[in-house]
């Protein structure tokens, strides 16, 4: 056929003006109702044939349409398209968090910039014992940027394809006034008039092989145009006969695997609870969803939302199975792993084989270091010059931390045993809260960062760690942040185990592994101090001592007795006796001059929403010099020294226990009085493959704990998904003063070697 018209029927006594019936003749007056009701019903039975005729013309448009041609008016070959793909624009990790329905309009499942080519490669002929044709399987590989599939299709598939296309035509000319419909009648580019390609016409079980080549090369040219005009290629329908997704071209979850619809049976959690009747072999429901296929972890999507419903991560246990012995169901396919048997239900028995074919082949090419077991029965391998440091005390460790998380771009992840949001990652403090962790991961998250953060749920009667106030704080800084708290104690009858792990991740490609929490009481240095009086030290009137007093002060006399040392707060840290007099030469700022910068510490500190009681309002310039300066405040005179420990960060938990949390700035045991309580650990941090191996063991938590508790099954906590391996070294960050290494991440730690 050529061009395909529309007939626009009139509807007669439908509207008014000319469409209506033409007046009749006169007749008696008596008759008036009856001539009305028929008319009425005249009318009435006109408009309903009417309506019957148009609904009756339109389906014979669309099903007189050749599937051979069809001619677009107003449509234009997309100019991005035919660009140059060097110059091809990546879609962000991020995007990850922002899938949207499929067939809502505006969806970025492409490279900008970039076309998709098309090769036939291979033509299959399925012979059957049946009296039915043979039907030929075209091998159909796609390349797009820097990924290339596969995709088998048939013939017939190719003419469903076209008429759905016809109907999706003939839909948006439509002017329904809908929102989405508008939106997507908006965003069709118009331009000068393009056809169609054709599809041949001539049956396929009539083809000889001598004319595979011919019909290749037009299925290749017919595929290869639609896919040039955006009007197509960006419909819902073209996406699904490609295989393609709005994850499928996201360079960070690596090459692009297997992708297309299929039913999804309910169950198969090898999780205590989660099933009411075994694995869900007896309740289960059936239900469509998108699955797609990557290098390390397979996942389904819901087709109407875009949201991510499951991740199926690759172990040692992986495998797949096909056939209804094994799947109890026709058509199913069965995918394990340690923590899921996964079935599925495709169309056909050969459907099936595709599906177990191309999954097997694509898993063992890309993901095979998770198929197998490691040394010292590790689930990563051992990935050799890695750069790696280590950390003694936990100076350095937070201040590499908080500039980590300082460049992060996309994620980070947290886990603790017990986190303290107030903490200071940078000491002393001298640019007032930037640097203090809340103020970090809010700084952070406006900024578009995902933050996650894994706290252990702690027996409130035995801890006084208050992970539920870290929770709440947390939360309530950013829509980003998202936090979780594991285990539930009563309903899981978890009494006798404790998650103690210290976890800091930031974008897949740095993780700080190791025994410190970002917690109070953490924070140390080589010197261990056993005092902190810093800035809060109180003089009295006393303005500013010299060095001569100080010594005159030590000399034993009648005016300078051990009572009178002792009344001062200082003297309790020491024995009350004349011998126990401080050493003057030992005193920290005694003999040498102390050096202090000219800034206002009052304005700094209001700026920067700092207490009163953490710094001083300014510092007296003019004393003299070799002279220990007092810092004047509303309270009185304080000495001049920094503070390290804030509030409940100063601590001694085997004098006290930690009590008010939720007032992270007061004092809970006397500095005066009380020494600190000095930490030693230590910690680690590796790059690159490590780090996404250590990523990975999080994201396993991360999803267990979202789908083990009913609250976190909300869209608000989605799915974290692996980065791919293959993008493991391009790293945007990097720790100062890391040396290369050989790195195994293990179920019980990291291990590392250093050369």
């Amino acid at each position: 056929m050529g061009v395909v018209g529309v007939n626009v029927i009139p509807c007669r006594g439908v509207g008014g003006g000319n469409d209506s019936p033409a007046p009749s003749s006169p007749a008696p007056r008596g008759s008036d109702a009856r001539r009305s009701e028929m008319s009425l019903k005249h009318e009435g039975h006109a408009a309903a044939s009417a309506l019957k005729r148009i609904a009756a013309d339109m389906s014979n448009i669309i099903e007189s349409l050749d599937t051979r041609e069809l001619h677009v008016d107003g449509e234009e070959v997309d100019s991005e398209v035919l660009s140059d793909p060097k110059g091809a624009a990546c879609i962000p990790f991020s995007a990850i968090y922002h899938t949207r329905g499929f067939k809502e309009p505006g969806t970025q499942t492409y490279l900008t910039g970039c076309p998709v080519r098309v090769r036939v490669l291979e033509v299959e002929r399925f012979t059957s014992t049946k009296k039915v044709p043979s039907l030929n399987v075209y091998t159909i590989e796609l390349t797009h940027g820097e990924f290339t599939w596969h995709v088998k299709r048939k013939f017939r598939h190719f003419q469903e394809f076209h008429r759905e296309l016809l109907r999706y035509k003939a839909f948006v000319r439509i002017p329904i006034p809908t929102r989405s419909h508008t939106v997507r009648r908006q965003s069709i580019k118009r331009g000068e008039p393009r056809q169609m390609p054709s599809l041949p016409h001539t049956a396929e079980s009539t083809v000889r092989e001598e004319h595979f080549s011919s019909r290749r090369k037009q299925l290749e040219d017919y595929l290869t145009k639609i896919l040039k005009m955006p009007m197509y290629r960006n419909y819902h329908g073209t996406m699904e006969f490609i295989g393609v997704s709005q994850l499928s071209f996201i360079h960070d979850l690596g090459p692009k695997g297997m992708e297309g619809l299929v039913m999804k049976r309910s169950g198969g959690h090898r999780i205590p609870g989660l099933n009411c009747c075994g694995q869900g072999r007896m309740c289960y429901r059936w239900s469509k969803r998108w699955l797609v296929v990557k290098d390390s972890f397979l996942l389904y999507m819901k087709p109407d939302s875009g949201a991510i419903s499951f991740v199926l991560l690759v172990d040692k246990e992986f495998s797949i199975k096909i056939g209804q012995k094994e799947t109890e169901t026709k058509y199913g396919l069965q995918i394990d792993n340690l923590s899921r048997s996964l079935i599925l239900k495709c169309t056909s028995y050969r459907h099936a084989q595709w599906w177990r074919q191309g999954i097997d082949e694509f898993i063992r090419k890309h993901g095979k270091d998770f198929l197998t077991e490691h040394r010292f029965g590790s689930y990563a391998a051992v990935q050799e010059n890695t750069l790696a440091k280590w950390y003694v005390n936990a100076k350095w460790y937070f201040e590499d931390v908080a500039n980590a998380m300082e460049a992060a771009k996309e994620e980070i992840f947290i886990t603790d045993w017990w986190l303290s949001p107030e903490i200071f990652m940078k000491r002393p403090v001298v640019e007032g809260n930037r640097w203090r962790l809340d103020c970090i991961l809010k700084r952070k998250a406006q900024q578009g960062v995902r933050i996650f953060v894994m706290l252990y749920k702690e027996v409130e009667l035995a801890l006084g760690i208050n992970s539920e106030y870290s929770k709440r704080t947390l939360m309530h800084l950013h829509p980003n942040i998202k936090v979780m708290r594991h285990p539930d104690h009563v309903s899981s009858s978890v009494y006798l185990w404790a998650h103690h792990e210290k976890l800091v991740i930031v974008d897949q490609s740095v993780a700080f592994v190791g025994g410190i929490d970002l917690a109070y009481g953490r924070w140390d240095d080589d010197e261990h101090r056993l005092t902190d009086v810093g800035s809060v030290k109180r003089m009295g009137a006393v303005k500013s001592v010299s060095t001569a007093n100080l010594a005159s002060a030590a000399e034993p006399s009648e005016h300078n007795t051990p009572q009178s040392q002792a009344s001062s707060p200082e003297s309790h840290l020491f024995q009350k006796n004349a011998d126990d007099v401080p050493d003057i030469s030992k005193m920290k700022g005694i003999g040498k001059p102390r050096k202090f910068s000219r800034f206002t510490i009052y304005k700094h500190l209001h700026r920067h929403g700092m207490h009163h009681a953490d710094s001083v309002s300014s510092i007296d310039s003019e004393s003299n010099k070799g002279s220990i300066r007092s810092l004047k405040t509303g309270v009185g005179e304080l000495l001049g020294e920094t503070r390290f420990w804030h509030g409940k960060d100063y601590c001694n938990f085997v004098f006290k226990d930690w009590v008010q949390l939720d007032k992270p700035f007061a004092d809970f045991i006397d500095r005066y009085t009380t020494p600190r309580m000095p930490w030693h650990d230590i910690s680690s941090v590796v790059h690159g493959k490590a780090a996404r191996d250590v990523a990975r063991h999080f994201i396993q938590r991360w999803n267990f704990t979202k789908i083990m508790k009913p609250k976190y099954r909300s869209l608000s906590y989605p799915f974290l998904l692996p980065k791919s391996q293959q993008t493991a070294n391009e790293l945007k960050y990097q720790v100062p003063d890391a040396v290369h290494a050989t790195v195994q991440v293990s179920d019980d730690g990291l291990l590392t070697e250093f050369s």
